[in-house]
């Protein structure tokens, strides 16, 4: 079989690779609780979560973003989540099983996520990813970051492979908007943290799978493996 050389396999982080609501449902009721008021569900939290920190505590404390408490409950959430995080979160059921066909097939795979480094490189080290992950990068890499395609043109760059080649996975407009300005197949992954109200239609995305098994035979066709096969 020839394997491809020229392509690689981006995901987003949070909501597309990594189920990382978790930690954050698990500190946020911790503040709720501290705060006298009452926990929410891991499914009210999870929506808001691609949103950021501040979007999140917004929607379970139902308070408008410049209010004061809001400023005062980021600044904790923040802290506690450099202690814990990834106490709780994983990767989604059979992304493990992605990552090893690709691994198998020659394909560089990597991560171009919106989230800090210091909070990426620690959830790489945890789930044992910092070795298999041909390329991590962040918002520290970049002038402009998603929905700008500045930071998947640099992970190609840094695997040594075409955008036009590759591929990119992610679960909210930003991410296929970064994907197409950069002439990569993009990949609306629906099992995400999507908005109830949200029309993933109009994100344009080059395909949509609502379940991470339905992702290897995606990649397959774009890459070419089913003709060596």
């Amino acid at each position: 079989m020839t394997t491809p050389t020229r392509a690689a396999v981006l995901f987003d982080l949070d909501g597309t690779l990594l189920d990382s609501a978790l930690d954050f449902h698990a500190i946020v009721n911790t503040l709720l609780i501290e705060h006298n008021r009452s926990p929410v569900t891991y499914e009210f939290l999870k929506s808001e979560v691609s949103e950021g920190a501040r979007a999140m505590l917004c929607h379970a404390f139902a308070l408008p973003a410049d209010n004061k408490l809001i400023e005062a409950l980021l600044v904790e959430l923040l802290a506690r989540y450099e202690t814990q995080v990834c106490d709780h979160a994983m990767m989604f059921p059979g992304m493990d099983e992605l990552l090893l066909h690709l691994e198998a097939a020659g394909i560089p795979w990597g991560i171009v996520t919106n989230k800090p480094r210091r909070f990426s490189e620690t959830i790489l080290h945890k789930l044992a990813l910092h070795s298999r992950c041909s390329v991590l990068v962040c918002p520290e890499d970049v002038t402009h970051t998603k929905p700008d395609p500045e930071s998947l043109y640099l992970a190609c760059k840094l695997t040594h492979t075409y955008a036009t080649s590759s591929i990119y996975i992610g679960d909210h407009l930003r991410d296929i908007d970064a994907g197409n300005r950069a002439n990569m197949f993009t990949i609306g992954a629906l099992y995400g943290y999507i908005r109830a109200n949200e029309n993933t239609a109009t994100w344009n995305a080059d395909h949509y799978v609502t379940d991470v098994e339905q992702i290897w035979p995606v990649i397959r066709e774009q890459t070419g493996l089913n003709l060596c096969t």
